[in-house]
């Protein structure tokens, strides 16, 4: 019955820490959006609120994820046609804007 009860408390915990780090994610893209991107682009509420989570997915999917949100923020250019942006930061944004896309119930903290 212990090791029952171990197992049981061992892969809840377990299952806590990997939904903690689905979330972090977009927390780390709408950082970089703050940091980076919200001079520029305005509120992240209004720029990943643009499109539907579904929007989001099928432009990434189709490879078209930089042109749209360079569409969303054409004075974002710069960014989004760095390297760094390519390499290091479009799945943390690819993230941040489909957890927070205008059918999502989540809304950024301080947009």
């Amino acid at each position: 019955m212990r090791v029952v009860l171990k197992v049981t408390v061992a892969a809840l915990i377990g299952l806590s820490f990997l939904s903690s780090n689905l979330y972090a994610d977009g927390m780390k893209g709408l950082k970089i959006y703050q940091q980076k991107l919200q001079k520029e682009c305005g509120s992240s509420n209004t720029f990943a609120g643009s499109h539907t989570q579904e929007e989001w997915k099928k432009a990434k999917e189709n490879g078209k994820l930089t042109q749209m949100m360079l569409e969303q923020c054409p004075e974002g250019a710069d960014f989004f046609e760095s390297d760094r942006y390519k390499d290091n930061y479009i799945h943390d944004l690819y993230d941040f804007v489909y957890q927070f896309a205008s059918d999502s119930i989540k809304i950024p903290a301080c947009s």
